[in-house]
């Protein structure tokens, strides 16, 4: 059984990605969460990670430290981790390889904060041209592979790679189209993105340096987390 290393769900998009399509895609795996260290551990991934990063799939000794390159290593073994037929296959590997590389302004000014709800004061042209591109990502896709997911009928790995998107507009209200609200509404929607979110909602670890990134963010209107226990 391949085992998967990730950090706290409440904060780790880049952990949600291989974690959301392995549940959807019912690829069995252990999960092993390692907190974030903060400050007094900060080579807390280290024994695991060759980077330092997570996520991690492990299997048997090898160990694959990147999620794109775990999504891969998936498709090698089950056939459904992409679509099946050649164009949307294309389309749905160029949309995951942009997200995986691109959109900093997103990442840096709505950081992934599941359990807050963030007011932005003032959206900056940078990261309003990032929403746009992905809102126009996103109904490239429906309108061409007659939705409901991104590449057709099913839910496959570039859904996933948006998956951590989903939870940023439901922490910071972007602007956005109608289509592309009901797209988030349906991933937010998907079990594993329900078990997700509820167990990001009753971790109690906190890391300093994500929750000052969401501090940056605007201003909190609620924080709908368990009680905390600070690491930092």
């Amino acid at each position: 059984m391949f085992t998967l290393f990730i950090a706290n769900k409440n904060y780790s998009s880049w952990s949600l990605r291989p974690w959301v399509l392995m549940r959807e895609l019912h690829i069995p795996f252990e999960e092993r969460i390692i907190p974030f260290g903060g400050i007094s551990t900060p080579d807390a991934f280290r024994s695991f990670s060759p980077t330092g990063k997570v996520p991690c799939l492990v299997d048997a000794d090898l160990v694959i430290w990147d999620s794109l390159a775990i999504s891969e290593y998936l498709a090698e073994a089950v056939s459904t981790v992409w679509p099946s037929e050649r164009v949307p296959r294309a389309w749905a590997r160029c949309a995951a390889a942009e997200m995986h590389s691109g959109f900093l302004n997103l990442r840096n000014s709505c950081t992934m904060n599941c359990g807050l709800r963030v007011k932005i004061e003032v959206h900056s042209k940078a990261l309003l041209s990032e929403l746009q591109r992905v809102d126009e990502l996103w109904n490239d896709g429906l309108s061409r592979f007659g939705g409901p997911f991104l590449a057709g009928k099913t839910f496959t790995a570039v859904d996933a790679f948006f998956a951590p998107v989903a939870f940023r507009v439901q922490t910071y209200d972007p602007p956005l189209s109608a289509r592309a609200r009901e797209y988030v509404n349906l991933l937010l929607g998907l079990p594993s993105m329900k078990h997700w979110y509820e167990a990001a909602l009753r971790e109690t670890w906190r890391d300093e340096e994500h929750e000052a990134e969401a501090r940056k963010s605007g201003l909190w209107l609620h924080d709908l987390r368990h009680s905390a226990l600070r690491r930092d």
